[in-house]
């Protein structure tokens, strides 16, 4: 947390002085202490990390082409945007596809014609009640399950 206080000019070398300055009061900033509660409504201090400039990394041996190769290679594949990410940053070292090709991930797939007939996001919406719906003809008694799928 941090304090702030009032500070008052003093004799420097009097004792429970800081420098020249003397603290006569002291109040602490609650709100600037974020720290993850377990009994509270407080948030942690978990947030996402992108630098401030989007420079390639020094480190990084591939070139935009060689990343957008393995791009459709994966999309080939049948997978996601999102897992090709997944999978570049964790295999190949490339944090942000966007900072080494210009480009984000389904607008590359877009110009090469690979890109999925329907949004990532609305067919998980789509997966998820077909998923429900096969858990409760396994088990018909689960009113939570039941009472869920209606929201969904």
């Amino acid at each position: 947390m941090k304090k702030r206080g009032i500070l008052k000019e003093e004799d420097p070398g009097a004792p429970g002085k800081y420098g020249k300055f003397v603290v006569l009061t002291t109040e602490l900033n609650h709100t600037a202490a974020i720290i993850g509660r377990i009994h509270a409504p407080g948030k942690g201090l978990s947030q996402l990390a992108l630098p401030y400039h989007h420079s390639i990394s020094i480190w990084l041996k591939l070139t935009s082409d060689d990343v957008k190769e393995q791009i459709y290679k994966l999309a080939k594949k049948g997978l996601t945007s999102s897992q090709i990410g997944v999978i570049l940053r964790d295999s190949h070292g490339v944090a942000q596809v966007r900072f080494v090709t210009g480009n984000k991930i389904l607008r590359i797939l877009k110009s090469k014609g690979l890109a999925p007939d329907l949004p990532e996001e609305l067919y998980h919406l789509m997966k998820k009640p077909a998923a429900v719906r096969k858990h409760l003809e396994r088990n018909r008694k689960d009113k939570d399950a039941k009472f869920h799928l209606i929201l969904l």
